[in-house]
């Protein structure tokens, strides 16, 4: 196990893998936070939340995907700094965009980036939801007692226009990110013949400005409405 940790296939296989969770993990996020901008009473997206905060399945899954998350972003790290080490005179990087594209050439910076907006955005949503719910509001919802996580979450994005662009940024630089990491990861676990790979390119495209689109018209909704 050690000697396939250390090989580049498992290093490359741990990033994959570890990429994949990442993906899934963004793809639920999205998918409960858009339904702020469908409600403006709040009750669609503390529904949404405290689904995901009380039901069985999504409480085990949650830890996971964070684990893979954390490691996605430690096994990064480690790894620019394997090839550091392994390269102490740095190559010519013009000559490198012959066969590899911007976003591939600076995964690691754009993972910097990505990872600053997600530690900002955690503290000021994750954290308080999971471990301080005492301070937040309740409300009832059909007959049932919930925290008001909607005035949580909306009530940062109206009353800061700094953190309305910081997000808007933020989701945009994850796009950039996920644009060569949701296909490169499904290369990584064997699926690299021309034909899987051009597929998945094009989906990951797909999946990337939506992400992108997605975490920034939330801030933009509230900027211009409100």
């Amino acid at each position: 196990m050690s000697k396939f940790l250390t090989a580049s296939i498992g290093r490359k296989f741990i990033m994959g893998v570890s990429g994949l969770f990442l993906v899934v993990f963004i793809a639920v996020h999205l998918t409960v936070n858009i339904l702020l901008i469908f409600d403006d009473s709040g009750e669609l997206f503390n529904q949404a939340a405290h689904f995901m905060g009380t039901n069985p399945v999504v409480k085990i899954m949650e830890p996971l995907l964070g684990i893979g998350f954390l490691v996605h972003i430690l096994w990064s790290f480690f790894l620019e700094y394997q090839n550091w080490k392994a390269r102490p005179v740095k190559y010519d990087r013009k000559s490198s965009g012959v066969s590899s594209t911007w976003t591939s050439r600076n995964m690691l910076v754009l993972g910097a980036l990505v990872l600053v907006f997600l530690v900002v955005h955690v503290l000021q949503f994750f954290w308080v939801i999971k471990f301080n719910p005492e301070s937040m509001n309740s409300v009832i919802i059909g007959g049932e007692e919930m925290e008001d996580t909607y005035s949580l979450v909306a009530g940062l994005f109206r009353s800061s226009v700094a953190y309305d662009l910081f997000y808007i940024v933020g989701g945009i630089l994850l796009g950039f990110h996920l644009s060569h990491g949701f296909w490169s990861g499904f290369q990584t676990l064997g699926l690299s013949n021309k034909h899987w790979i051009s597929r998945l390119q094009v989906l990951g495209k797909i999946f990337s400005v939506i992400v992108a689109i997605g975490f920034s018209i939330i801030p933009l909704y509230f900027l211009i409405k409100f």
